[in-house]
């Protein structure tokens, strides 16, 4: 029974979703302090937050049956994902749940700072009627600079767009077609800085993207542009900001977020009279605290009861579909990892997979994954799709991935070539009619075995009456034959067999055929 806990404040929709969930416990426990969290975590498959419980290395220590980590709603600076990697925890968030809220508040603090709104309405509130002070800036044919074109600050570029405005973007990881393709102008972060008449913020907090606005980024601006943040605290270097404000050069400040929340009450940014300001409420509608419930629920029940990952941060997320259409591939690429680890007889050097035909067309990630864990899997224990890649660099292995459109005999191939001290071995496969995995080449030797449960893999010379004889040995073992694919290599009289048997052959079976004289190698490996 999977077993999940809430450790901050949650939507009733989205704890409904749990309950209704055949099979779950639900531990509904917000506002935990650290020591009551790591006793909670200690039999916890599953683990639910917001903004305020802080999963540190310590917490995922505490908690050996963890296996996803639910973020409801984007920043995850609380999550320590680099432990989670390395344990094989999937950390999953919810991107788009709150889009529209957080974009439309971006915008409601562009539009509140240029017009003086909240300055306006203090004063009316404290008996004066003051036009004169309050004259604001007209957003029309004003050009703004957008910081990253993710979720968020693509519905900000449009929504701008609509009051007229001329849109600026940076962001490093969208292509420029793709960016034309929505209408948008992509430049570099100094043409923006220097262009924009206001300029908001929507990357993600990062090592890279801390203090993206710095001083030396202000020097860069307008006088009197406006700056609005309503991402990630510290992505503006608030001393910084505040330099600028008091300078001239920024007009005025609108921010949703701080490098400390909540801020201290004499904090300079709060107290200027140029900044409006709100206690990070970028996702706080109804509407979005309902979706973000329900999203992030839902991923964490479907990944605990079905293996699903969907908005994984440190793994590949496939839609349902997608992973429907992929699965039989990603079977296929862990059972020739599991190949291959079964028959390395010392440590890896370097993988190499290459992907030939239809498959190539697609994101491989996952089957590259799928790859390193089967490999993996024979020795070391836990390894999972999440902490394959951090296993096998912590163990020196290269991999190395390559496509190709082509591929000579199937529609659709992947070949791996895995490389140890004692030498290197070749094990591709393919799928049949779509959802078919099978095992195409080994080595030299070609043939079509369906990788299955305990297989004996045998090479041995080319002559009569050897598979009688192999017959022999493994039925006066108990061992029933349920299909054997034979390869030859006639250039060198010699062939391959793949056996699959039920059940597994006994040690003394095993040493029998490789006592046979035509044998050359006989190994057992067990392919699920």
């Amino acid at each position: 029974m999977p077993k999940v806990l809430v450790s901050d404040s949650l939507a009733s929709e989205g704890l409904r979703i749990f309950e209704d969930a055949a099979g779950f416990e639900l531990v509904n426990s917000p506002g935990l302090s650290v020591e009551e969290l790591l006793e909670h975590v200690s039999d916890v498959d599953g683990l639910v937050i917001r903004s305020a419980t802080q999963v540190t290395a310590e917490v995922i220590e505490a908690a050996p049956k963890l296996r996803i980590i639910g973020r409801a709603g984007i920043g995850l600076d609380n999550v320590d994902i680099d432990a989670a990697t390395a344990r094989g925890i999937v950390v999953v968030n919810t991107p788009k749940g709150n889009n529209i809220t957080t974009a439309e508040h971006a915008l409601a603090l562009l539009v509140s700072l240029a017009r003086h709104i909240p300055q306006a309405t203090a004063s009316m509130k404290a008996g004066r009627w003051d036009k004169k002070s309050f004259q604001g800036l007209e957003l029309y044919n004003r050009t703004l600079g957008v910081l990253g074109l993710g979720n968020i600050g693509r519905v900000v570029a449009d929504r701008a767009r609509g009051l007229g405005m001329r849109v600026l973007a940076y962001d490093p990881f969208i292509p420029v077609e793709v960016a034309q393709k929505q209408g948008l102008e992509l430049a570099e972060l100094s043409e923006v800085l220097s262009r924009a008449d206001a300029i908001t913020v929507h990357v993600p907090r990062t090592k890279e993207t801390v203090g993206l606005l710095n001083a030396s980024a202000f020097e860069k601006m307008k006088d009197g542009v406006l700056i609005i943040n309503a991402a990630r605290g510290g992505i503006i270097d608030e001393q910084a900001l505040l330099n600028a404000l008091e300078s001239g050069r920024v007009g005025g400040a609108g921010l949703d977020v701080f490098e400390e929340e909540p801020p201290g009450l004499d904090d300079p940014l709060v107290m200027n009279e140029k900044v409006i300001c709100t206690p990070h409420l970028g996702a706080s509608t109804e509407q979005a605290q309902i979706n973000v419930a329900i999203a992030v629920a839902e991923q964490v029940r479907d990944h605990l009861s079905e293996g699903v990952v969907r908005n994984a941060v440190n793994l590949p997320s496939l839609s349902p579909e997608m992973l429907e259409q992929l699965r039989p591939s990603i079977l296929l690429a862990e059972k020739l990892g599991s190949f291959q680890g079964q028959l390395a007889g010392s440590p890896v050097e370097d993988v190499e997979i290459e992907y030939a035909g239809e498959v190539s067309e697609y994101d491989v990630t996952a089957m590259t994954l799928a790859v390193l864990k089967g490999l993996l899997a024979s020795t070391s224990e836990g390894v999972n799709l999440v902490n394959a890649p951090v296993i096998a660099s912590d163990r020196g292995i290269k991999v190395i991935e390559s496509k190709t459109s082509r591929s000579q005999d199937f529609a659709s191939v992947i070949t791996t070539r895995v490389r140890t001290r004692g030498g290197m071995h070749l094990i591709a496969g393919a799928i049949f009619h779509g959802v078919q995995p099978r095992i195409v080449r080994i080595d030299d030797v070609m043939l079509e075995a369906i990788p299955e449960g305990p297989t004996i893999f045998l090479k041995n010379r080319d002559e009569p009456g050897v598979v009688g004889t192999i017959g022999s040995v493994l039925g006066q073992d108990g061992v029933n034959i349920s299909r054997m694919q034979l390869g030859l290599i006639p250039e060198r009289s010699e062939a391959a067999m793949l056996v699959n048997v039920h059940p597994a052959p006994s040690d003394a079976a095993l040493n029998h055929l490789r006592s046979l004289s035509a044998v050359i190698e006989a190994r057992l490996v067990d392919l699920g």
